[in-house]
Protein backbone atom coordinates (compact mmCIF):
# COMPACT_ATOMS: atom_id res chain seq x y z
CA UNK A 1 0.00 0.00 0.00
CA UNK A 2 1.32 3.47 -1.09
CA UNK A 3 -0.74 5.59 1.80
CA UNK A 4 -4.31 6.69 1.94
CA UNK A 5 -6.15 9.13 -0.46
CA UNK A 6 -9.00 11.00 0.38
CA UNK A 7 -11.60 10.99 -2.55
CA UNK A 8 -14.77 13.88 -2.51
CA UNK A 9 -17.56 12.25 -5.08
CA UNK A 10 -20.45 13.95 -6.25
CA UNK A 11 -23.73 12.78 -4.74
CA UNK A 12 -26.52 14.83 -6.48
CA UNK A 13 -28.79 17.52 -5.23
CA UNK A 14 -28.14 20.98 -7.11
CA UNK A 15 -25.55 21.10 -9.37
CA UNK A 16 -21.82 22.60 -7.68
CA UNK A 17 -21.86 25.40 -10.25
CA UNK A 18 -25.98 25.92 -9.69
CA UNK A 19 -25.87 25.33 -5.28
CA UNK A 20 -25.41 28.23 -2.96
CA UNK A 21 -24.37 25.84 -0.36
CA UNK A 22 -22.83 22.54 0.08
CA UNK A 23 -23.65 19.61 2.26
CA UNK A 24 -20.28 17.30 2.64
CA UNK A 25 -21.26 13.84 3.70
CA UNK A 26 -18.50 12.40 5.64
CA UNK A 27 -18.69 8.45 4.77
CA UNK A 28 -15.79 7.49 6.73
CA UNK A 29 -17.36 9.15 9.75
CA UNK A 30 -20.47 6.31 9.38
CA UNK A 31 -18.35 3.69 9.01
CA UNK A 32 -15.93 4.52 11.95
CA UNK A 33 -19.05 5.17 13.91
CA UNK A 34 -20.50 1.71 12.98
CA UNK A 35 -16.97 0.10 14.10
CA UNK A 36 -17.41 2.44 17.52
CA UNK A 37 -21.19 0.97 18.23
CA UNK A 38 -19.50 -2.83 16.97
CA UNK A 39 -16.55 -2.67 19.36
CA UNK A 40 -19.91 -2.14 22.08
CA UNK A 41 -21.73 -4.95 21.24
CA UNK A 42 -18.77 -7.33 21.03
CA UNK A 43 -20.17 -10.69 20.29
CA UNK A 44 -23.95 -9.34 19.44
CA UNK A 45 -24.87 -8.64 15.27
CA UNK A 46 -24.88 -4.84 14.83
CA UNK A 47 -27.46 -3.68 11.79
CA UNK A 48 -28.35 -0.65 10.81
CA UNK A 49 -31.04 1.99 10.49
CA UNK A 50 -31.24 3.87 6.84
CA UNK A 51 -34.45 4.89 6.71
CA UNK A 52 -35.61 8.47 5.63
CA UNK A 53 -33.01 8.45 2.83
CA UNK A 54 -30.52 7.73 5.29
CA UNK A 55 -31.44 10.24 7.92
CA UNK A 56 -31.44 12.60 5.19
CA UNK A 57 -27.61 11.70 4.05
CA UNK A 58 -28.66 9.37 1.61
CA UNK A 59 -29.83 5.81 1.83
CA UNK A 60 -28.07 4.22 -1.56
CA UNK A 61 -24.33 5.97 -0.52
CA UNK A 62 -24.91 5.38 3.01
CA UNK A 63 -26.25 2.02 2.97
CA UNK A 64 -23.42 1.04 0.89
CA UNK A 65 -20.72 2.43 2.98
CA UNK A 66 -22.09 0.58 5.87
CA UNK A 67 -22.36 -2.84 4.20
CA UNK A 68 -18.82 -2.42 3.62
CA UNK A 69 -18.20 -2.00 6.98
CA UNK A 70 -19.64 -5.09 7.39
CA UNK A 71 -23.30 -4.41 8.18
CA UNK A 72 -25.53 -7.54 6.62
CA UNK A 73 -29.26 -6.24 8.39
CA UNK A 74 -30.16 -2.93 7.43
CA UNK A 75 -34.07 -1.20 8.68
CA UNK A 76 -36.08 0.90 6.98
CA UNK A 77 -39.41 2.50 7.86
CA UNK A 78 -41.35 1.82 4.24
CA UNK A 79 -41.69 -0.33 0.82
CA UNK A 80 -40.50 2.25 -1.25
CA UNK A 81 -37.38 3.05 0.65
CA UNK A 82 -36.08 -0.76 0.72
CA UNK A 83 -36.69 -0.99 -2.63
CA UNK A 84 -34.05 1.07 -2.72
CA UNK A 85 -31.79 -0.01 -0.54
CA UNK A 86 -32.39 -3.36 -1.83
CA UNK A 87 -31.13 -1.58 -5.48
CA UNK A 88 -28.12 -0.54 -3.44
CA UNK A 89 -27.05 -3.34 -1.69
CA UNK A 90 -27.85 -5.83 -4.52
CA UNK A 91 -24.69 -4.34 -6.47
CA UNK A 92 -22.29 -4.89 -3.42
CA UNK A 93 -23.53 -7.49 -0.87
CA UNK A 94 -26.66 -8.99 -2.06
CA UNK A 95 -26.74 -11.57 0.91
CA UNK A 96 -27.98 -8.68 3.08
CA UNK A 97 -31.42 -8.42 5.06
CA UNK A 98 -33.58 -5.50 4.43
CA UNK A 99 -36.64 -5.12 7.25
CA UNK A 100 -39.62 -2.86 6.61
CA UNK A 101 -40.24 -1.55 9.99
CA UNK A 102 -44.14 -0.29 8.85
CA UNK A 103 -45.41 -3.69 8.47
CA UNK A 104 -46.82 -5.39 5.57
CA UNK A 105 -48.34 -3.41 2.80
CA UNK A 106 -51.92 -4.69 1.82
CA UNK A 107 -51.88 -6.63 -1.30
CA UNK A 108 -48.07 -6.14 -1.71
CA UNK A 109 -46.52 -9.65 -0.67
CA UNK A 110 -45.67 -10.42 -4.03
CA UNK A 111 -43.14 -7.07 -3.86
CA UNK A 112 -41.39 -8.14 -0.33
CA UNK A 113 -40.94 -11.24 -2.35
CA UNK A 114 -39.76 -10.37 -5.29
CA UNK A 115 -37.08 -8.01 -3.59
CA UNK A 116 -36.27 -10.42 -0.97
CA UNK A 117 -37.82 -7.89 1.56
CA UNK A 118 -38.52 -8.71 5.11
CA UNK A 119 -41.95 -7.24 6.87
CA UNK A 120 -41.44 -6.38 10.32
CA UNK A 121 -45.39 -7.32 11.13
CA UNK A 122 -46.81 -5.27 13.70
CA UNK A 123 -50.48 -7.03 14.30
CA UNK A 124 -52.28 -10.38 13.70
CA UNK A 125 -53.77 -9.43 10.75
CA UNK A 126 -50.34 -8.56 9.09
CA UNK A 127 -48.96 -12.20 11.03
CA UNK A 128 -52.26 -14.03 9.01
CA UNK A 129 -51.92 -12.19 5.67
CA UNK A 130 -48.30 -13.07 5.58
CA UNK A 131 -49.05 -16.62 6.19
CA UNK A 132 -51.23 -17.10 3.97
CA UNK A 133 -49.45 -15.56 1.23
CA UNK A 134 -46.81 -18.40 1.94
CA UNK A 135 -49.38 -20.81 2.46
CA UNK A 136 -50.33 -20.00 -1.18
CA UNK A 137 -47.48 -20.11 -2.74
CA UNK A 138 -46.27 -22.72 -0.85
CA UNK A 139 -43.39 -20.50 0.64
CA UNK A 140 -41.55 -20.65 3.87
CA UNK A 141 -40.48 -16.48 3.54
CA UNK A 142 -39.08 -14.81 6.64
CA UNK A 143 -40.35 -12.14 8.50
CA UNK A 144 -40.12 -10.11 11.86
CA UNK A 145 -42.80 -9.50 14.85
CA UNK A 146 -42.94 -6.88 16.79
CA UNK A 147 -44.11 -6.28 20.19
CA UNK A 148 -44.85 -3.16 21.96
CA UNK A 149 -43.25 -3.49 25.05
CA UNK A 150 -44.44 0.43 26.27
CA UNK A 151 -43.97 2.58 23.16
CA UNK A 152 -47.47 2.62 22.05
CA UNK A 153 -46.98 2.67 18.69
CA UNK A 154 -46.44 0.05 16.26
CA UNK A 155 -46.45 -3.92 17.28
CA UNK A 156 -48.82 -6.43 18.98
CA UNK A 157 -50.36 -5.18 21.86
CA UNK A 158 -50.88 -7.28 25.16
CA UNK A 159 -54.46 -8.69 24.06
CA UNK A 160 -52.96 -9.69 20.34
CA UNK A 161 -49.80 -11.17 22.11
CA UNK A 162 -52.10 -13.38 24.09
CA UNK A 163 -53.76 -14.32 21.01
CA UNK A 164 -50.72 -15.28 18.92
CA UNK A 165 -48.80 -17.17 22.54
CA UNK A 166 -51.92 -19.23 22.57
CA UNK A 167 -52.07 -20.62 18.94
CA UNK A 168 -48.80 -21.77 17.97
CA UNK A 169 -50.57 -22.54 14.96
CA UNK A 170 -50.13 -18.98 13.60
CA UNK A 171 -45.91 -19.69 12.55
CA UNK A 172 -46.85 -22.18 10.39
CA UNK A 173 -45.83 -21.87 7.17
CA UNK A 174 -43.83 -18.98 7.53
CA UNK A 175 -40.29 -18.52 9.02
CA UNK A 176 -39.98 -15.61 12.00
CA UNK A 177 -36.49 -14.41 11.56
CA UNK A 178 -36.43 -11.61 14.63
CA UNK A 179 -38.63 -10.95 17.25
CA UNK A 180 -37.94 -7.14 18.25
CA UNK A 181 -39.31 -4.60 20.43
CA UNK A 182 -38.39 -0.47 20.72
CA UNK A 183 -37.33 1.40 23.44
CA UNK A 184 -39.41 4.94 24.35
CA UNK A 185 -36.31 6.56 26.93
CA UNK A 186 -33.36 4.70 26.39
CA UNK A 187 -31.58 8.22 25.83
CA UNK A 188 -32.33 8.65 29.56
CA UNK A 189 -30.55 5.96 31.16
CA UNK A 190 -32.34 6.54 34.57
CA UNK A 191 -35.94 6.26 33.09
CA UNK A 192 -38.13 3.56 34.88
CA UNK A 193 -39.55 2.79 31.66
CA UNK A 194 -36.23 1.05 30.10
CA UNK A 195 -36.53 -1.98 33.20
CA UNK A 196 -39.96 -2.01 32.31
CA UNK A 197 -39.14 -2.70 28.94
CA UNK A 198 -36.70 -4.79 28.98
CA UNK A 199 -38.83 -7.28 31.18
CA UNK A 200 -41.69 -7.23 29.49
CA UNK A 201 -40.04 -7.53 26.21
CA UNK A 202 -38.26 -10.98 28.27
CA UNK A 203 -41.67 -11.83 28.72
CA UNK A 204 -43.04 -12.06 25.85
CA UNK A 205 -39.56 -13.75 24.58
CA UNK A 206 -40.34 -16.28 27.16
CA UNK A 207 -44.29 -17.01 25.14
CA UNK A 208 -43.14 -17.00 21.43
CA UNK A 209 -40.94 -19.70 19.31
CA UNK A 210 -37.23 -19.40 19.79
CA UNK A 211 -36.09 -16.39 17.30
CA UNK A 212 -33.16 -13.76 17.39
CA UNK A 213 -34.28 -11.05 19.56
CA UNK A 214 -33.83 -7.09 19.05
CA UNK A 215 -34.16 -4.38 21.31
CA UNK A 216 -31.27 -1.76 21.57
CA UNK A 217 -31.59 1.01 19.32
CA UNK A 218 -28.88 3.93 18.87
CA UNK A 219 -29.26 5.30 22.97
CA UNK A 220 -30.28 1.45 24.00
CA UNK A 221 -26.83 0.21 23.26
CA UNK A 222 -25.34 1.96 26.02
CA UNK A 223 -27.50 0.70 28.60
CA UNK A 224 -25.90 -2.13 28.82
CA UNK A 225 -25.00 -5.93 27.65
CA UNK A 226 -29.07 -7.03 29.17
CA UNK A 227 -30.72 -5.00 26.21
CA UNK A 228 -28.39 -5.75 23.32
CA UNK A 229 -29.89 -9.60 23.09
CA UNK A 230 -28.71 -11.09 19.89
CA UNK A 231 -28.68 -7.67 16.91
CA UNK A 232 -28.50 -4.18 18.04
CA UNK A 233 -30.54 -1.75 15.80
CA UNK A 234 -28.29 2.29 15.59
CA UNK A 235 -29.39 4.55 13.55
CA UNK A 236 -29.07 8.01 14.28
CA UNK A 237 -25.85 7.43 16.42
CA UNK A 238 -24.21 6.39 12.57
CA UNK A 239 -24.70 10.06 11.97
CA UNK A 240 -23.12 11.59 14.42
CA UNK A 241 -26.48 12.41 16.51
CA UNK A 242 -25.16 11.63 20.40
CA UNK A 243 -26.88 8.58 21.88
CA UNK A 244 -25.74 9.87 25.20
CA UNK A 245 -27.25 13.37 25.76
CA UNK A 246 -26.18 14.12 29.23
CA UNK A 247 -22.40 12.97 27.96
CA UNK A 248 -20.07 14.07 25.55
CA UNK A 249 -20.72 12.56 22.12
CA UNK A 250 -18.82 9.21 21.60
CA UNK A 251 -19.72 9.76 17.83
CA UNK A 252 -17.85 11.28 15.20
CA UNK A 253 -19.60 14.24 13.14
CA UNK A 254 -20.55 12.80 9.75
CA UNK A 255 -21.61 16.31 7.88
CA UNK A 256 -20.74 19.73 7.38
CA UNK A 257 -22.94 22.61 5.54
CA UNK A 258 -20.86 25.05 4.07
CA UNK A 259 -22.61 27.94 1.86
CA UNK A 260 -21.21 30.63 -0.11
CA UNK A 261 -21.61 34.42 0.68
CA UNK A 262 -23.93 36.00 -2.10
CA UNK A 263 -23.71 39.81 -0.93
CA UNK A 264 -22.24 41.69 2.01
CA UNK A 265 -23.68 45.21 2.69
CA UNK A 266 -22.34 48.11 5.12
CA UNK A 267 -25.40 49.49 7.09
CA UNK A 268 -26.12 51.13 10.41
CA UNK A 269 -28.45 52.71 12.56
CA UNK A 270 -31.54 53.22 12.68
CA UNK A 271 -31.51 50.49 9.74
CA UNK A 272 -32.95 46.65 10.22
CA UNK A 273 -32.29 43.02 9.05
CA UNK A 274 -34.62 41.12 7.53
CA UNK A 275 -38.35 40.20 7.88
CA UNK A 276 -40.60 42.34 10.60
CA UNK A 277 -37.39 44.15 11.30
CA UNK A 278 -36.22 41.83 14.25
CA UNK A 279 -32.89 42.80 14.44
CA UNK A 280 -32.12 46.76 14.85
CA UNK A 281 -28.68 47.77 14.00
CA UNK A 282 -26.97 50.07 16.69
CA UNK A 283 -24.15 51.08 14.91
CA UNK A 284 -22.13 50.33 11.97
CA UNK A 285 -22.26 46.79 10.57
CA UNK A 286 -21.52 44.44 7.66
CA UNK A 287 -24.01 42.29 7.21
CA UNK A 288 -23.41 38.81 4.99
CA UNK A 289 -26.36 37.18 3.01
CA UNK A 290 -25.96 33.02 2.67
CA UNK A 291 -28.44 31.52 0.55
CA UNK A 292 -29.78 29.01 2.79
CA UNK A 293 -33.13 29.19 4.74
CA UNK A 294 -36.08 27.60 6.42
CA UNK A 295 -36.74 25.34 2.84
CA UNK A 296 -33.11 23.94 2.71
CA UNK A 297 -33.75 22.65 6.25
CA UNK A 298 -32.19 25.20 8.53
CA UNK A 299 -34.72 26.33 11.06
CA UNK A 300 -36.23 29.44 11.17
CA UNK A 301 -36.47 29.04 14.81
CA UNK A 302 -32.64 29.61 14.75
CA UNK A 303 -33.26 33.39 14.30
CA UNK A 304 -31.50 35.85 16.62
CA UNK A 305 -30.12 32.11 18.34
CA UNK A 306 -27.67 30.76 16.20
CA UNK A 307 -23.93 31.40 14.98
CA UNK A 308 -21.74 30.25 12.00
CA UNK A 309 -17.66 30.27 11.36
CA UNK A 310 -15.94 32.03 8.83
CA UNK A 311 -12.17 31.68 9.20
CA UNK A 312 -12.55 29.88 12.26
CA UNK A 313 -14.16 32.77 13.80
CA UNK A 314 -17.76 32.49 15.35
CA UNK A 315 -20.31 35.11 14.34
CA UNK A 316 -23.53 35.50 14.98
CA UNK A 317 -27.25 35.00 12.70
CA UNK A 318 -29.00 38.33 13.22
CA UNK A 319 -32.88 38.62 11.90
CA UNK A 320 -35.48 36.32 10.51
CA UNK A 321 -34.15 33.40 8.79
CA UNK A 322 -36.41 33.46 5.67
CA UNK A 323 -36.97 30.55 3.29
CA UNK A 324 -34.29 30.88 1.19
CA UNK A 325 -31.84 33.61 2.76
CA UNK A 326 -30.31 34.04 6.08
CA UNK A 327 -28.24 37.10 7.43
CA UNK A 328 -24.75 37.24 9.33
CA UNK A 329 -23.50 39.79 11.05
CA UNK A 330 -19.63 39.87 9.69
CA UNK A 331 -18.61 43.34 11.46
CA UNK A 332 -15.91 41.58 13.95
CA UNK A 333 -14.06 40.19 10.99
CA UNK A 334 -11.89 42.19 8.65
CA UNK A 335 -12.85 43.00 5.34
CA UNK A 336 -10.88 41.05 3.63
CA UNK A 337 -12.01 37.52 5.25
CA UNK A 338 -15.55 38.50 3.93
CA UNK A 339 -16.41 38.65 0.64
CA UNK A 340 -18.92 37.54 -2.13
CA UNK A 341 -18.22 33.55 -2.59
CA UNK A 342 -16.14 33.01 0.54
CA UNK A 343 -17.83 30.21 2.46
CA UNK A 344 -19.69 29.87 5.50
CA UNK A 345 -20.03 26.92 7.84
CA UNK A 346 -23.36 26.70 9.27
CA UNK A 347 -22.70 22.83 10.10
CA UNK A 348 -18.89 21.95 11.10
CA UNK A 349 -17.05 20.31 13.73
CA UNK A 350 -17.06 23.88 15.92
CA UNK A 351 -20.81 23.53 15.52
CA UNK A 352 -22.47 20.08 15.29
CA UNK A 353 -25.75 18.73 14.74
CA UNK A 354 -26.62 18.44 18.34
CA UNK A 355 -25.78 21.82 19.22
CA UNK A 356 -27.30 23.16 16.04
CA UNK A 357 -30.85 20.97 17.02
CA UNK A 358 -30.44 22.64 20.50
CA UNK A 359 -30.63 25.80 19.38
CA UNK A 360 -33.32 25.60 16.93
CA UNK A 361 -35.66 23.62 20.34
CA UNK A 362 -35.27 20.09 18.12
CA UNK A 363 -33.34 17.08 18.08
CA UNK A 364 -30.57 16.33 15.53
CA UNK A 365 -32.62 13.50 14.18
CA UNK A 366 -34.69 16.36 12.77
CA UNK A 367 -32.00 18.52 11.39
CA UNK A 368 -30.27 15.73 9.67
CA UNK A 369 -33.72 14.32 7.92
CA UNK A 370 -35.12 18.04 7.14
CA UNK A 371 -31.47 18.79 4.98
CA UNK A 372 -32.72 19.68 1.60
CA UNK A 373 -32.77 18.53 -2.02
CA UNK A 374 -31.51 22.20 -2.65
CA UNK A 375 -27.89 21.71 -1.94
CA UNK A 376 -25.22 20.59 -3.50
CA UNK A 377 -24.30 16.72 -1.91
CA UNK A 378 -20.18 15.44 -1.99
CA UNK A 379 -19.33 12.22 -0.17
CA UNK A 380 -15.77 12.42 0.93
CA UNK A 381 -14.25 8.56 1.55
CA UNK A 382 -10.71 7.58 2.11
CA UNK A 383 -9.23 5.20 -0.51
CA UNK A 384 -6.77 2.66 0.32
CA UNK A 385 -4.31 2.44 -2.42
Amino acid sequence: MSGCRTTIKAGGGTPAEHAPATLIIDLDKIRNNYATLQGLCAGHEVGAVVKADGYGLGARQVAIALAQAGARTFFVAQLDEALTVRRALDEQVPDCRVFVLNGLVAGAAGEYRAARLQPVLNSLGEIEDWSAFNRRRDLTLPAAVQVDTGMARLGLPDDELDALAAAPERFDGWEMSLIMSHLACADTPAHPLNAEQLARFRGALARLPRAPASLANSSGIFLGPGYLFDLARPGAALYGVNPTPAQPNPMSQVVRLQARILQVRQIDAPRSVGYGAAHRIEGPSRIATVGVGYADGYPRSLSGRATAWIEGREVPIVGRISMDLTTIDVSSLATEDVGVGGLVDLICPHRGVDRLASEAGTIGYEILTSLGCRYHRVYKSGDTS
